[in-house]
């Protein structure tokens, strides 16, 4: 059977960058920061191409949501081996009941047998969108997962839980968010960037998807962690259990 693979992915403030919270605390600054696609999407990306590899998706289709710049997201799933992209495209800052909602719309749209995506954006790790979206769509999910194999009309998902692993059979379409054991993700190879470039991204929007985008959430402020203070010296044993005993405190 013909398997359609709908993969999102998110343009988050690259891994490597040190991000600062904006004076006013309004937020994070990310002007003149190199942006690229949310680690874990990565992860999802490299997953529905290996499903292809192994003859069990014939398709593989990468949406974004966001500004214009997401394009660049799209291009980078594309020049690893997506074989076409969507970009709903929005001023509108997008919270995780926005995008399962928009993600849910596309997903009616292209009819996929999957969705693979992140189990959580390095941004704001909500870790929230994957489960909404089954619930939108009334599908079985498969979060975290570190290993994934497809068998026929189901998927057989084990999931990185709280002192171990679980295994859930799924039966397909289902929703699976991913962890970071799951795979390693490849690099886009030079040819197969100059072949993303003619490959199409088709550009939506949210009104044309029925989706009203408009944030429920609030941001009240921002603001750096406490810095760490200085370690201190003691002069015995006895000193430090007194310390311990009297001054430390359980995070």
């Amino acid at each position: 059977m013909a398997m359609k693979v709908l993969v999102p992915v998110k343009r988050v403030v690259d891994f490597n960058v040190k991000v600062r919270v904006k004076t006013d605390g309004s937020g994070v600054e990310t002007t003149g920061l190199k942006m690229s696609m949310n680690p874990f999407d990565e992860i999802a990306v490299e997953e529905a191409i290996r499903l292809k590899e192994k003859g069990l998706a014939t398709e593989i289709v990468a949406v974004s949501l966001g500004v214009a710049a997401c394009s660049e997201t799209l291009r980078t799933a594309l020049a690893m081996g997506a074989d076409r992209g969507i970009l709903v495209e929005t001023e509108v800052e997008l919270q995780p009941l926005a995008v399962a909602k928009l993600l849910k719309a596309v997903a009616e749209r292209e009819a996929p047998r999957l969705v693979i995506l992140g189990k959580q954006a390095i941004d704001d790790d909500m870790n929230a969108t994957g489960q909404m979206l089954a619930a939108l769509l009334g599908w079985p999910q498969g979060t975290f997962a570190s290993r994934l194999l497809i068998d026929g009309d189901g998927a057989v998902v084990t999931r990185e839980v709280d002192g171990g692993l679980e295994t859930v059979s799924l039966a397909l379409p289902a929703v699976v968010t991913t962890d970071l054991r799951l795979n390693e993700p490849r690099y886009a190879s030079l040819p197969n960037i100059m072949k993303a470039r003619r490959k199409p991204i088709e550009t939506l929007t949210p009104a044309a998807l029925g989706v009203d985008p408009t944030p429920r959430l609030t941001l009240v402020s921002v603001a750096e962690p406490p810095h760490r203070q200085a370690g201190r010296k003691v002069g015995s044993v006895a000193e430090l259990v007194e310390k311990l005993r009297t001054e430390a405190k359980v995070i």
